[in-house]
């Protein structure tokens, strides 16, 4: 009998600060306009409480799915966090997560596939599952962009929110779960995507400090082309591969990074607008959080065996799509 690897609870989280695009037309050149019609981003949420990291957000946004599950802690035997925010160089965040919430039980690892962290960590999550020998497996994606943007820098300041979400996954013998996926890396992109400074190539110095390095550097245009093409071919073989059509696919769960991305992959896949799930407007991109939180906030629209596709892509590049049935 075949184990599929099925998600059986969602949670999310976002800080209460909220940064508004009439909040950066204060700290750039920028428009609320020139934001939102670019974008349809209209507001991010930035944690700014001293001490606080990636690691409370996501404590955020898994108590209260466990507490709604009656789920102990001790009970989750596998964390897995995708983040490029991490509290810490080391340990991982997925460590500090499991003190933190109490999961004593449980061994846990993060990883870093910036925005394509979270399918990633959720291929990685089911197959522990489909394994057989782990029976409950949290899969986090968290990220606190705000402690790694530059608010001088207008081509990423408006972009990017903090936030996290979750999802449990738990063993399905009745063919719900998690079905197929593509999975794709292309290590050349690293050059138009990424924080400069802060690892082994550039360690922190009094000069990397100086010339900005540790904040993220973007080259739009590039990415936006790699990102158009490359989301929307993936979603559409992933689709096309398990025989689904515009008709059987319920649900487009696409990462929140620009809205014109998003509707290049819908038209790729030939999905009514009805059928994509957008929150751009309310979080920004909250890189690994992007698509947990979607899951999170129109968890009440979904139907136990409806066809999802989550689709994303990010800096490494990296990108993927994931096709799931729902499983209550």
């Amino acid at each position: 009998m075949c184990i599929h690897a099925a998600i059986t609870a969602v949670g999310g989280y976002v800080p209460d600060n909220i940064l508004t695009n009439k909040d950066l037309e204060k700290l750039v050149d920028t428009t609320d306009e020139w934001i939102r019609t670019r974008t349809g981003i209209e507001e991010r949420h930035i944690l700014n409480e001293k001490g606080k990291a990636t690691s409370d957000l996501a404590v955020g946004a898994i108590l209260p799915m466990l507490s709604k599950k009656n789920i102990d802690p001790l009970e989750i035997e596998v964390i897995i966090c995708a983040t490029v925010t991490g509290d810490y160089v080391f340990p991982a965040t997925a460590n500090v997560i499991g003190d933190k919430i109490g999961a004593k039980n449980a061994w846990s690892f993060d990883i870093g596939a910036a925005c394509s962290g979270f399918l990633y960590a959720l291929e990685t999550g089911a197959r522990f599952i489909e394994s057989g020998k782990y029976k409950k497996v949290l899969v986090v994606g968290a990220d606190k962009m705000s402690a790694i943007v530059d608010y001088t820098d207008r081509n990423t300041c408006i972009i990017f929110g903090d936030g996290a979400g979750c999802v449990l996954l738990e063993p399905n013998l009745d063919g719900y779960g998690v079905i197929d996926s593509m999975l794709h890396t292309d290590g050349s992109g690293r050059e138009f995507l990424q924080q400069r400074a802060g690892g082994s190539l550039l360690p922190p110095s009094a000069a990397t400090v100086e010339a900005r390095q540790h904040y993220v550097y973007q080259e739009g245009k590039t990415v936006f082309k790699f990102a158009v093409t490359n989301m929307a071919d993936v979603s559409y073989e992933v689709m096309n591969r398990n025989g689904l059509t515009s008709d059987t696919v319920n649900w487009l769960v696409p990462h929140q990074a620009n809205l014109r991305i998003i509707d290049a992959t819908a038209e790729r896949m030939g999905l009514d607008k009805s059928k994509v799930l957008i929150n751009i407007q309310k979080y920004g991109n909250t890189t690994a959080g992007t698509l947990p939180l979607c899951l999170f906030d129109f968890e009440s629209q979904f139907k136990k065996g409806d066809n999802l596709i989550l689709s994303t892509f990010g800096g490494g590049f990296t990108w993927g799509a994931l096709y799931l049935k729902w499983a209550y």
